[in-house]
């Protein structure tokens, strides 16, 4: 297939899911019938909303995003698709919607077993990019090979009967796809046990379910079989922060969310997410949010808008 086929076909099949998701998603997050698979839909732009990205897919059929880990931004529209890799805190804004073309998307949660399935079945040479430890989250451009299965797995909302049949083999083949891709090296340090990226999510699993608590390098490092040292530098190059400052990013990203959603005053939060010191908690959230906590409160509830916590999901 040529160049001009190939773009023919991509604007077709892009067609053909902004229509599904528009019919599935009315509500801002649907959960479909087909495992893991989870619609996204907004009818106007958003101000930037803290959440947890776990690995995870995405493709956008309609409209545009903007996704900052620490200080490095992704743009990401209907031409690319974004893969994470590791439960990654993270501040998504959706910078192109409105309601005649809104904004829609979807998100498949990857599953390491799954992958290292099909690696073992898969000879090939893979590409990768040559790191130890790559970094976490990255987006590449779109291709028909990998937009052909995402049809055909949203496709499977309107024919659950076809589900336990037919997503198997459709998720193998998107997968496969992906992990051709110049993805392919990332995904498959996450499936395959032993790799710096594998040994690492463990540590950053434990510190995500432990996010309260102190802990001290050393231990944490243990879990991931690696020195204090190694686990810094990967840690870094995997997140883009080092450790304590991912953990401090999930206390305050839930501090926020606890402030919006509950009558809890600043002092009694910041308690709640693991801080002993209320002026530790109010310079440590001015300094990632701008403002001081009850004033940021007020400010985006004021523009009427819903923060969502660390344990939130977001397309």
């Amino acid at each position: 297939m040529d160049e001009h086929h190939k773009d023919n076909f991509m604007q077709d099949i892009l067609l053909r899911l902004r229509d599904m998701i528009d019919r599935h998603c009315v509500e801002p997050l649907t959960r479909t019938v087909v495992p893991d698979l989870i619609l996204f839909r907004a009818d106007a732009p958003t101000i930037p909303a803290d959440v947890v990205y776990e690995p995870r897919f995405c493709v956008i059929v309609q409209g545009a995003k903007q996704v900052v880990l620490c200080d490095k931004v992704f743009h990401y529209d209907a031409s690319k698709y974004l893969v994470t890799a590791v439960d990654l805190p993270v501040t998504g804004q959706i910078t192109q919607a409105s309601p005649d073309e809104p904004y829609l998307s979807l998100c498949l949660t990857l599953n390491p077993a799954h992958i290292a399935d099909l690696l073992l079945e898969m000879q090939d040479t893979f590409p990768g990019n040559g790191s130890s430890c790559p970094s976490c989250m990255t987006v590449s451009a779109l291709s028909c090979e990998i937009l052909d299965p995402v049809m055909r797995l949203v496709r499977l909302i309107e024919h659950p009967e076809d589900i336990p049949i037919l997503r198997p083999a459709i998720l193998r083949e998107l997968l496969y796809r992906l992990l051709q891709g110049p993805q392919g090296y990332v995904l498959r340090q996450i499936a395959t046990a032993g790799t710096n990226l594998s040994q690492l999510n463990r540590a950053i699993s434990w510190i995500r379910n432990h996010y309260t608590e102190s802990f001290d390098i050393a231990s944490v490092a243990k879990m991931a079989g690696m020195s204090p040292s190694s686990f810094h530098r990967h840690f870094r190059a995997a997140t883009m922060m080092s450790p304590l400052q991912y953990r401090t990013k999930l206390r305050l990203q839930e501090a926020r969310r606890l402030l919006l959603s509950t009558s809890a005053d600043a002092a009694a939060t910041g308690f709640s997410v693991g801080y002993d010191s209320p002026s530790q908690f109010s310079r440590e959230y001015r300094r990632m949010f701008g403002v001081p906590p009850v004033q940021d409160a007020q400010r985006i509830r004021s523009a009427s808008v819903t923060a969502e916590g660390p344990f939130s999901m977001a397309g």
